[in-house]
């Protein structure tokens, strides 16, 4: 989720705004030429403005939609779904600046929450929240904790789409002279698959499920657990243990050992936040395949 849309929408929503006020206080073409033979501008700020003001308004306090490029939190979300965001979950904020003009809510242990990448504000990300200030969030050999008290956590069975599973990989170039065909590709994530684990998870109100692989723990490559928590090197990442800032958030993807989260960059400032997601509304295969509504449901 790489583009801010209101870097468009409220430009050109102001713009056309500012002409139809003018319109009805000054220039008066709509009133004394008649619809069809004033200027371009004004015809085009009477058609649009109110549209695209409904649309700014519904996107930025409401319910915003994104889709979802990459594999970090499967199987809650996979490449391809459409999701709702709820806007006015965590805070009414102004668009483009952000500023929080009304507080409605703050997140909660298990909540998937879509933010600003702290370290590239432009670029939207989605994990689920672990830590909330404050908090003590830990790992051990497999048992998350918060605050000392383990995540409820136990092995499930789960069978994934063949068809999600082939897009756990992306293809394209992944190195100076080495391209992923869609081929290799799907047949990587099916591979992957194979070695796949899957539990069900517990915070809060909140269960779902994550997925590990067998015999490898990201978080001994992850560079900010690594200046937390020295141990993570000596343990390879099997051990470890972070304090939550005031005012920030601690979040991980689903996919635990597939998800560049914040064991990698740090805490997401409040302010970053987003939005709650809460709704799949539509998934869409790569190409020309036609978008599916079977996932269509409520983002636990």
């Amino acid at each position: 989720m790489d583009f801010d849309f209101n870097l468009i929408l409220v430009p050109l929503t102001i713009g056309l705004g500012i002409i139809w006020l003018l319109d009805k206080l000054t220039l008066k073409q709509r009133k004394t030429r008649g619809r069809g033979k004033e200027s371009l501008l004004v015809r085009w700020a009477y058609d649009f403005f109110p549209v695209l003001a409904v649309v700014l308004v519904v996107r930025s306090f409401l319910i915003e939609p994104f889709n979802i490029p990459s594999s970090s939190m499967v199987p809650t979300l996979y490449t391809g779904d459409f999701i709702a965001v709820n806007k006015y979950a965590y805070g009414v904020r102004l668009p483009l600046t952000y500023n929080k003009v009304l507080d409605t809510g703050e997140p909660e242990h298990g909540d998937v929450a879509v933010f600003r990448y702290p370290e590239n504000p432009s670029i939207y990300y989605i994990k689920r929240v672990i830590g909330l200030p404050g908090d003590t969030v830990s790992y051990d050999n497999g048992t998350l904790a918060i605050n000392d008290v383990p995540v409820k956590t136990k092995p499930v069975s789960f069978t994934a789409n063949t068809d999600l599973t082939s897009q756990l990989y992306l293809p394209g170039q992944i190195a100076p002279g080495q391209i992923l065909t869609e081929e290799s590709a799907a047949a990587m994530g099916q591979q992957e698959e194979r070695e796949a684990q899957y539990f069900s998870e517990t915070q809060g109100d909140t269960t779902h499920l994550v997925r590990y692989l067998t015999d490898m723990n990201s978080a001994q490559y992850a560079p900010f657990l690594q200046q937390q928590a020295p141990e993570v090197v000596s343990s390879e990442g099997a051990q470890w243990r972070i304090q939550v800032p005031e005012g920030q958030y601690f979040v991980m993807g689903d996919n635990r050992d597939r998800s560049a989260d914040g064991r990698f960059w740090g805490f997401v400032p409040e302010q970053n936040l987003a939005g709650k997601a809460v709704y799949i509304w539509m998934h869409k295969l790569p190409g020309l395949n036609l978008p599916t509504f079977a996932r269509n449901g409520t983002i636990h």
